[in-house]
């Protein structure tokens, strides 16, 4: 996609990329200063001849010494477009030659960091309307931005180039002023709301803000209204609360249509399991094929909650094949899991995952016609180059009596056809592995892997979350402080805001699911670090990074495609409020949502996080605390059930920790529901427990007995 020179030329704004294939040969007759670094994406590009050089944050330092602009070209290893421009625009030799005389060449790996990646994403996007990667940005040697766009052919860059060359010779201070209120315009979009004035969070403003977003729904698709479409786990998981807790049967019909849609669409990979990255089409028919670990690991978790709230099989298989994709192809050997699959391979994006009708015919025989009736084989699921994206039928039941066939027999037609297809997969180009193994990342691996556990009872899943936990606290955390991705021999980059707030949020969860008080300490004493580590004072929130080194603060409070690492933060501080007992962090969780409270009235869809949190605070939120011998087996039970606004911990000792205190008898077992630390009457059973909250699925509502 290709737009006006100056203007922004890819209008996605999560636009997924390629990682270019491997040099083999040894012999190159150019190498630049990214050959040292461990990053895929930095080593793809180490053989330019363009002079990059890998981000430092004395960058311009060097820029003001020479009196240069600085390039930052900001891409990740598989990002199609990213190297569409490298193969077309970087390895010309004119346009090196330009760049390496007039410019400091810098190439960024937006997964190593973040923090430079939104800073000049927000630039771009404010120049522009929308931004997307790859990321090339021209900066005066203070940081401060002058032009942004995505992608560029050469002809287009070495005009942009040669025009801003010219105009900073000429004209600079013309361009110093429109850097200034650039930046300006950066550092109002990265601060926070003001807290001066607390807002109520209510039920009826929640209701209202839902309301309004009912507007955007895709009522035939699912997901809201767009000509795109990103899996966003946090916003349908606030849907299936939401319509429980208001009894908002609409809510709870588009939350299951959406999931259902989803879970037979081209997206998923219903061969070897997991999500390729974002439907490129409304009906979720034909995907972007990059896969990511952050989308498989919070789509394991909503589809684990869905399962509980809906109990449709498909998405315990969802699931399990999103487990088994990543087990298969993801897994560290140390119990760490990578970052990310290329879309293309062999030049060609989705080669390895479709299909062409001559392969299928060959694979299957007879049994084509039958297949093809069942992954919906037409026109309309087909790529460009005519080959097929597979998709699922709406139904097994339906498609079983259409067909003639017995539930068992299409059962075992599945598994044979993904066989054979597996089979034929395994002969062809592997896609390119981003191979770093990033903290936050992981992170909400564990609370993936902890839901499931909590949803089928397969101890599978929690030890698979213990590994990941594991792995992280012994390769990514030391002296109380965290890195932000490991490889081996690769750069230790300290933690962003992101990785301490998801790995307290993994380690409460994973308390919750073991009754292990060791997880509960690592969460609370994560907490601590945060707050002494990134806490704005002026803002009450949080920054992205410790050090405010870059030409803007980023304090994010935005829901995306990843939750806010501040909603992350409130949500930890609420928990553990009512976990500990303790008001501060009780008191602090309250203030930040309420602070967020205007922003959700105007644009629920993009703070879901904070709606969830908004809801806990104007709805009953209940802590069920399970003491005794037996509150492992009394928890999970619990924890099999959909509960909304439900904290479930327990303990099968004697505990100090504040809930527990004084509940605990021996030989004794015990359900206490409470509120606001105030609690019912203890009982001895689950179903006595759940007859406490008078909760209602079939109704749709909650009907607290307070």
């Amino acid at each position: 996609m290709k737009g006006p020179l100056g203007l922004l030329c890819v209008l996605l704004l999560f636009i997924s990329c390629k990682e270019s294939s491997k040099k083999v040969s040894q012999d190159f007759a150019y190498t630049n200063t990214l050959v040292h670094e461990t990053s895929p994406y930095l080593l793809q590009h180490a053989h330019n001849p363009v002079n990059w050089q890998p981000w430092t944050d004395t960058i311009y330092n060097a820029a003001k010494k020479e009196n240069k602009l600085v390039v930052l070209s900001i891409g990740y290893s598989t990002c199609h477009w990213c190297h569409k421009m490298e193969e077309e625009t970087f390895t010309d030799i004119s346009t090196a030659e330009f760049m390496n005389a007039n410019f400091i060449n810098v190439k960024v790996d937006r997964e190593e960091r973040p923090d430079v990646d939104k800073v000049y994403m927000t630039a771009v996007q404010l120049m522009n309307g929308s931004g997307g990667w790859p990321l090339n940005v021209i900066t005066l040697p203070n940081g401060k931005p002058i032009y942004g766009g995505t992608y560029h052919s050469k002809e287009e860059w070495n005009a942009v180039l040669k025009r801003f060359n010219e105009l900073y010779k000429n004209d600079s201070l013309k361009l110093n002023a429109y850097a200034d209120k650039v930046a300006l315009g950066i550092e109002e979009v990265n601060l926070a709301p003001s807290s001066k004035k607390l807002n109520a969070i209510s039920k009826d403003s929640l209701i209202k803000a839902t309301t309004t977003w009912k507007l955007k729904w895709d009522t035939q698709y699912g997901g809201t209204i767009a000509d795109q479409k990103f899996v966003l786990p946090t916003s349908l998981i606030y849907l299936m609360n939401y319509g429980v807790i208001e009894s908002d049967l609409e809510a709870n019909n588009f939350a299951k249509k959406t999931l259902d849609s989803i879970a037979s669409s081209g997206i998923v990979d219903h061969i070897d399991g997991g999500f390729y990255r974002y439907s490129t089409v409304p009906d979720w028919s034909i995907p972007h094929f990059e896969k990511m670990l952050y989308d498989n690991a919070q789509i394991m978790a909503l589809y684990a909650e869905a399962y509980k709230r809906y109990k449709t099989p498909r998405y315990k298989e969802i699931v399990y094949g999103i487990d088994a994709f990543l087990t298969e192809h993801m897994l560290h050997d140390g119990g760490g899991y990578y970052a990310a699959l290329d879309a293309d391979t062999d030049g060609e994006e989705g080669k390895y995952y479709t299909w062409s009708k001559d392969e299928l015919h060959t694979l299957l025989g007879t049994e084509y016609d039958l297949f093809a009736a069942y992954y919906k084989l037409n026109p309309k699921n087909t790529l460009e180059n005519g080959r097929y994206v597979l998709q699922h039928t709406a139904s097994d039941a339906t498609f079983c009596i259409s067909n003639r066939i017995s539930s068992d027999k299409l059962q075992q037609l599945k598994n044979d056809w993904k066989k054979a297809l597996k089979k034929a997969r395994n002969k062809r180009t592997y896609p390119s592995k981003d191979d770093k193994i990033i903290t936050s990342w992981n992170s909400l691996l564990i609370n993936g892997y902890v839901e499931a556990y909590k949803t089928f009872n397969d101890d599978s899943f929690l030890k698979k979350a213990k590994a990941i936990n594991s792995f992280i606290l012994e390769n990514c955390y030391k002296n109380n402080a965290l890195i932000h991705s490991y490889k081996k021999g690769g750069k230790r980059t300290a933690g962003f805001l992101e990785d301490y707030a998801t790995l307290t949020n993994a380690n409460i969860n994973l308390y919750s699911a073991t009754l292990n008080p060791e997880y509960l300490n690592i969460a609370t004493s994560l907490n601590e670090t945060t707050h002494q580590k990134f806490y704005d004072v002026e803002s009450g929130f949080y920054r992205f990074k410790e050090e405010d080194n870059l030409i803007s603060k980023i304090i994010p409070t935005h829901d995306g495609v990843l939750d806010s690492p501040n909603a992350t933060v409130a949500e930890n501080l609420f928990l553990l409020g009512h976990i500990l007992y303790h008001d501060a962090y009780s008191a602090q969780a309250k203030k930040m949502i309420q602070t967020m409270a205007p922003l959700l009235q105007e644009n629920l869809e993009g703070y879901t996080k904070w709606s969830s949190l908004a809801l806990h605070l104007s709805s009953t939120y209940y802590e069920i605390a399970v003491v005794g011998s037996n509150a492992t087996r009394l928890t999970q039970e619990l924890n099999s059930s959909f509960l909304a606004n439900t904290l479930i911990i327990g303990t099968e000792t004697t505990s100090t920790i504040a809930i527990y205190k004084d509940r605990f008898e021996e030989d004794k077992n015990y359900i206490y529901v409470c509120l606001n630390n105030s609690c019912k009457l203890p009982v001895t059973s689950v179903p006595e427990a759940l007859q406490q909250i008078e909760y209602n699925l079939e109704k749709g509502n909650l009907n607290f007995g307070f």
